[in-house]
């Protein structure tokens, strides 16, 4: 999509000497947004949960995680495309409130609850995640009343 973008800011803004100033500003605004959504990363250690990328990102600490659930932007709420453009990703559901979003798939994503708001991430391998996040917060916590990554444990959203 941001490709898409660029290349009609390119071809349909005019280029004249009053304008290209806008252009060169809507171009690299959409070029810095491109190269945020492509850094971002996902990791963990022992201790922390990290959701990464250029200018950003989150990091929440393991033994706060309560809740590892499956999620995807359209369950979350109206939020849309335009809403992560915010410098921060951090946007409202009506079904969990405010919760920030640092992904790559709206469509496919986990939903992980801890200290302060929720994250909405969207690692490659989803399960695969889920699952050594679930052990991991296990380790300091027990079992959650909601965690997709425990094969003992109960579902979440979907």
């Amino acid at each position: 999509m941001y490709v898409v973008l660029i290349l009609v800011a390119a071809l349909v803004i005019p280029r004249s000497s009053s304008t290209l100033w806008a252009l060169v500003l809507v171009l690299f605004l959409f070029v810095f947004f491109l190269v945020r959504y492509v850094s971002t990363t996902y990791s963990m250690n022992d201790t922390y949960l990290k959701a990464g990328r250029i200018a950003g990102g989150r990091r929440i600490r393991l033994d706060s995680i309560n809740r590892i659930e499956f999620g995807s932007m359209r369950e979350l709420g109206g939020t849309g495309f335009i809403g992560s453009w915010g410098w921060r990703g951090r946007m409202w559901s009506p079904f969990i409130g405010s919760f920030d979003a640092v992904y790559t798939d709206a469509a496919k994503g986990l939903v992980v609850s801890g200290e302060g708001v929720p994250i909405y991430i969207s690692p490659k391998d989803l399960e695969g995640f889920a699952r050594e996040l679930s052990r991991r917060v296990r380790s300091f916590t027990g079992r959650l009343p909601v965690d997709v990554g425990d094969p003992l444990g109960s579902q979440g959203m979907s």
